[in-house]
């Protein structure tokens, strides 16, 4: 049932759920992003071939992306509460949450910069442009539209973690829909729950699209 302190435990646990996903994917990118230069870099066809780099670092990153997250989070409890104090709530999850999501957007943006026509990045070889030009000033530009999309795959993908978080005290609408949800078989505040989720998703993806739409260049 619906009365005034689960309504501000809902409004709590909706700011909460948002503040995991965007923290999250922030620091995310810092670390996925990077990766995924380097994979394409590193790549035998890439601008500074290094193929068992590029082989080992390739392992890892699917190694890492294979893990479930809810193992995951289990299994870096004492990480977690040697970074930030505790293995409960929405700053503890915010840890896992950068250690799953990061291998995962390295293989976004692996394929994002792919997509970029190989004759422009031979043209600025060309032209004497460093691997570290190449990268910063032709593959992220040429590929920012797909990086968007990318982006706004990834966030939701990190909202759905942090709802599975849930089942092991990690905040958000997670929690509530698992507390209260399917503890107390409240389905009416699991279907609430639901919903928010679903409108949070919607939001990202519209907001992502038309981000990367208004940025193509070809259209």
């Amino acid at each position: 049932m619906f009365n005034s302190e689960m309504i501000s435990l809902v409004g709590v646990a909706f700011w909460e759920s948002i503040y995991m996903t965007i923290i999250s994917s922030f620091f995310a990118y810092v670390i996925g992003l990077p990766l995924g230069l380097i994979l394409v870099a590193t790549d035998k066809d890439g601008i500074a071939p290094a193929p068992l780099f590029n082989q080992v670092l390739g392992i890892i990153i699917n190694i890492l992306r294979s893990i479930p997250f809810l193992i995951l989070l289990v299994a870096m409890m004492p990480i977690t509460q040697a970074v930030v104090g505790t293995v409960i709530g929405a700053k503890a999850t915010v840890v896992v949450l950068v250690v799953a999501a990061a291998p995962f957007i390295a293989r976004l943006v692996e394929s994002s910069l792919k997509e970029v026509d190989k004759g422009v990045v031979e043209a600025a070889q060309s032209m004497g442009a460093s691997p570290f030009e190449i990268m910063t000033k032709v593959l992220l530009p040429e590929a920012k539209p797909s990086l968007l999309i990318g982006s706004a795959i990834a966030m939701t993908t990190i909202l759905g973690y942090s709802a599975m978080a849930g089942f092991c005290g990690g905040g958000g609408l997670g929690a509530v829909a698992i507390n209260y949800g399917y503890y107390r078989s409240q389905r009416d505040i699991m279907l609430v729950m639901v919903v928010l989720l679903v409108v949070i998703v919607q939001v990202l993806q519209e907001v992502g699209l038309r981000i990367a739409r208004g940025t193509d260049k070809r259209l």
